[in-house]
């Protein structure tokens, strides 16, 4: 029986991790060490290297499935062999997860009409052209605009951007903390394991080699927003809260901090919608140039 070393990624699996992603990159938000660290407390996902590619198993009583390797196309197909034979051994079927167009391709490729792909909708994630996130042109961005306008005509010199670092990372902390009262987040499973990750990205943000913007309005911050380079041409946000009462703080930390932290990539992941319909038509109204689409493969 075949037996794969698969274990929780810890710090200190950051640059082994890192240099598979990096060598072998995606636009999609899963493909970096930060997001996996963070929601593999709350998704027991593991890895392994197998046949020199990176693997993720995703595991519970009701599935087995792997994420689409990392790594030279021969060594990703090697890999695909052992999982099967991993799968088979163990009496279930090969099932794979998060796969992307461009991996199914290959799929194709190797295996003409073996596999099918379903992909999900709530797990698309959206991508847009970061020039737009910052000049907010055109008419379809109009409200946008009006937004931004008018958190600056209502605060005038009492708000300021600043970039996240040593100094001032705690008091982010702090805001989280109060987010997290305000919306009811321990009623709330999702919402619960989202605040233990945005929690843990500003405990570790230095060791995590973050990016961060925060607002403030009178000195105190009411928004902030956490996320880092996924290849060289696409910046990925991974986190972003304001207080609803702070009228126009979403659209304005988002604008400022594509501005100041992402204006140097072509492309601004902003990650998928989850199937929330509020958080859909939020995504949906910034105009994504592109979604990244990935999906559940099984065989046929």
């Amino acid at each position: 029986m075949i037996e794969l070393n698969f274990k929780r990624a810890e710090l200190e699996d950051k640059e082994l991790i890192s240099h598979y992603f990096k060598h072998h990159t995606s636009r999609s938000c899963e493909r970096t060490f930060v997001n996996v660290y963070l929601w593999s407390r709350h998704y027991k996902v593991q890895f392994a290297i197998v046949e020199d590619a990176l693997v993720f198993k995703s595991e519970d009583e009701d599935r087995l499935a792997f994420a689409f390797p990392a790594g030279e196309p021969e060594n990703v197909k090697k890999a695909l062999k052992v999982l099967r034979q991993y799968s088979e051994e163990r009496g279930v079927p090969f099932c794979m997860y998060n796969v992307t167009p461009d991996n199914f391709e290959l799929l194709e490729e190797w295996y003409p009409q073996r596999f099918r792909i379903e992909y999900n909708e709530d797990l698309a994630d959206y991508v847009y052209e970061s020039e737009k996130l910052i000049t907010l042109s055109g008419k379809k961005l109009h409200g946008k605009r009006n937004h931004i306008n008018k958190f600056k005509s209502l605060y005038e010199d009492r708000w300021s951007y600043e970039t996240i670092t040593r100094e001032n990372v705690e008091e982010c902390f702090q805001m989280a903390l109060n987010w997290r009262n305000q919306n009811g987040c321990e009623e709330d499973i999702e919402k619960n394991a989202e605040m233990c990750v945005t929690l843990n990205s500003l405990r570790l943000f230095e060791e995590l080699e973050l990016t961060g913007g925060l607002l403030r309005v009178d000195g105190k911050i009411v928004a902030f927003s956490i996320g880092e380079p996924i290849c060289s041409d696409t910046f990925v946000v991974h986190i972003e809260k304001a207080f609803a009462d702070v009228p126009g703080a979403y659209t304005m930390i988002n604008q400022q901090f594509v501005e100041h932290e992402c204006k140097d990539y072509k492309y601004v992941n902003r990650e998928e919608d989850t199937g929330e319909e509020g958080l859909r038509k939020a995504k949906r109204s910034y105009r994504p140039v592109f979604m990244v689409e990935k999906g559940l493969v099984t065989e046929r």
